[in-house]
């Protein structure tokens, strides 16, 4: 097919390739603007940006659709399909129309459960015991279109935002070239109105650690928030980022190190299996305690 793809993270990145591969006809790549990044804030293209560019793909970066001229060049391209995969701006009802067949998004949930921004950290901070890929037609609502393929799969004891995202990119890869090539005989299936969830955007005041809570909360915290922004805690005044742990036997007063990077908890404890302290590299939990020691009784967070 004649495809326009609309995506801009690392997330998106498998599915650009994916329908490269398949031999779609890729004719624009839509992605966000170059941003500020890096020690020098010089302006920094996107994963996709970057990657289309390396295919040979015609890359636009609008600041808005909504204006006449941006839905004009989009209509121009005269594409049978839009792919959408986390692009960061809302498409107007002209750009959701303009293609043949539509706009079809991927879509990191099993909708109608976490719909939004962050369906992939709010899934392992609620203790979600699975999750999935739907591949959505797009309508005007926030992520409330029919789904013609979806795909489950168990969220990991011990695995992180960071871990569950590159699995669900892949899959949502696999998922978007089979449903193009079923297109014609899908039928899209409408969202329940029952089970409907919304996936807000993380916000950097959830990433501080309140050891009063209960372990199992404290290490959904930690994993839920790994890698960015990454749930933390202080030593001795220094900000120290916990980016992986699982549950541990123990108690004692919270925030207590018991042994080990073994922390209690209001009830029950936790296990920091790596970490990052203000300054220094992340850190499995031997090289940071090597590093970094923590005596039994040793308070986080005081």
């Amino acid at each position: 097919m004649k495809v326009v793809f609309m995506g801009t993270p690392e997330f998106s990145v498998p599915a650009l390739d994916a329908l490269v591969a398949a031999g779609h006809d890729v004719v624009c790549v839509y992605t966000q603007p170059p941003r500020p990044a890096g020690r020098g804030q010089k302006d920094r293209p996107s994963p996709v940006h970057a990657r289309a560019e390396a295919l040979g793909i015609v890359v636009r970066h609008p600041r808005s659709l909504r204006t006449d001229e941006a839905q004009a060049d989009f209509a121009a391209l005269d594409a049978d399909v839009g792919v959408v995969v986390a692009y960061g701006l809302i498409l107007p009802q002209a750009v959701l129309d303009a293609p043949r067949r539509g706009c079809l998004n991927i879509h990191a949930s099993l909708l109608p459960r976490w719909r939004g921004a962050a369906p992939i950290h709010r899934a392992i901070l609620a203790g979600d015991a699975e999750t999935g890929v739907c591949i959505m037609r797009m309508e005007a609502g926030l992520d409330t279109g029919p789904v013609f393929l979806r795909e489950a799969t168990p969220i990991g004891e011990a695995e992180t935002t960071a871990d569950l995202h590159d699995r669900l990119a892949g899959l949502g890869a696999g998922l978007i070239v089979m449903a193009l090539d079923r297109l014609d005989t899908l039928v899209p299936d409408p969202q329940p109105e029952a089970g409907v969830t919304y996936a807000r955007k993380i916000d950097k005041a959830e990433a501080a650690i309140d050891w009063i809570r209960p372990a199992v909360e404290v290490d959904r915290q930690i994993r839920g928030l790994s890698p960015f922004p990454g749930a933390w805690t202080t030593l001795n005044g220094k900000r120290v980022k916990l980016l992986r742990s699982r549950l541990a036997k123990g108690a004692g007063a919270p925030g207590a190190v018991l042994e080990g990077f073994i922390v209690a908890c209001g009830t029950g404890a936790v296990e920091v299996t790596e970490a990052q302290i203000e300054g220094r590299e992340r850190q499995g939990v031997n090289a940071f305690l090597n590093g970094t020691p923590l005596p039994p009784g040793t308070i986080l967070g005081g």
